[in-house]
């Protein structure tokens, strides 16, 4: 019994000590010319979807909930976001060239369509991210027909 009280008081001891190790944070106040959102004029009602169901992992701006400053959630986080950017990031958008860009609609279609995106990990805790039918097929037409202007 003895041996488990040790064993507890060392558990508490490095998880409180694993607190005080920082995170870098994906937060950014610019929104740069380069964003998605701006350079395609994107729709108000499609823009405010794309911003809850993809902004957090694929731009400059997270919008974290608060359970990121519990280690080690928060490094599950931030590598999720490092992840996410470094297959995508919508603030870089502008700077892709169209071969690039078109591949990228091709690709946010397909993953949108076989609910690949957002992830079942994201909207577990994050239930507005779920598209609806509707959503998904006024984003997925959206995209197409941004895909096509590009060819």
């Amino acid at each position: 019994m003895k041996i488990f009280k040790i064993i507890a008081w060392i558990l508490l001891i490095a998880f409180v000590g694993l607190q005080f190790i920082p995170t870098e944070r994906n937060q950014s106040d610019v929104v740069p010319k380069t964003d998605f959102l701006l350079v395609n004029n994107t729709p108000q009602n499609l823009a405010t979807l794309l911003k809850t169901s993809c902004y957090d992992c694929h731009s400059n701006n997270t919008e974290y909930p608060w359970y990121n400053k519990i280690q080690p959630t928060s490094w599950y986080l931030e590598d999720h976001i490092r992840h996410g950017k470094g297959e995508f990031n919508f603030n870089l958008w502008d700077e892709l060239s169209d071969r690039r860009k078109s591949s990228k609609l091709k690709s946010i279609i397909s993953q949108i369509e076989n609910n690949e995106m957002p992830l079942e990990s994201y909207t577990l805790i994050h239930r507005d991210a779920i598209f609806s039918e509707s959503e998904k097929e006024a984003i997925i037409t959206y995209m197409t027909n941004l895909k096509e202007s590009l060819e």
